[in-house]
């Protein structure tokens, strides 16, 4: 029963180690609405398009030279959106607009 407790009360002083006290909630990670690379442009002045997956789903795209950003197009329920829009794996819209990178990208 001794080796038990043992075990454990070092599990437990092993889980709580991870924890911080007294430092209220933090925000983990960097902003992501905001883009940190050459041109340094919040996101919301940058143009998105939409891909289409093999599954025929959407997903917002915004091409910004170097970096690429990509999230899947949800309804007000958080199903996928399926409109149709483009055949599968074709993006469509201006979403290489807006950005003011000095890189080109080559595609």
């Amino acid at each position: 029963m001794k080796l038990a407790k043992l075990v454990l009360a070092l599990s437990a002083g092993v889980m709580v180690a991870g924890c911080e006290f007294g430092e209220g909630l933090r925000e983990y990670g960097p902003d992501k609405s905001v883009d940190r690379g050459i041109d340094a442009d919040d996101l919301s002045g940058l143009r998105a398009g939409i891909w289409v997956d093999p599954n025929g789903c959407d997903h917002w795209i915004i091409d910004d030279g170097v970096e690429g950003y990509l999230s899947q197009r949800l309804d007000k329920f958080g199903k996928p959106v399926c409109s149709g829009v483009a055949p599968p794996t074709v993006a469509v819209g201006d979403f290489k607009q807006g950005s003011t990178s000095i890189i080109g990208d080559p595609l």
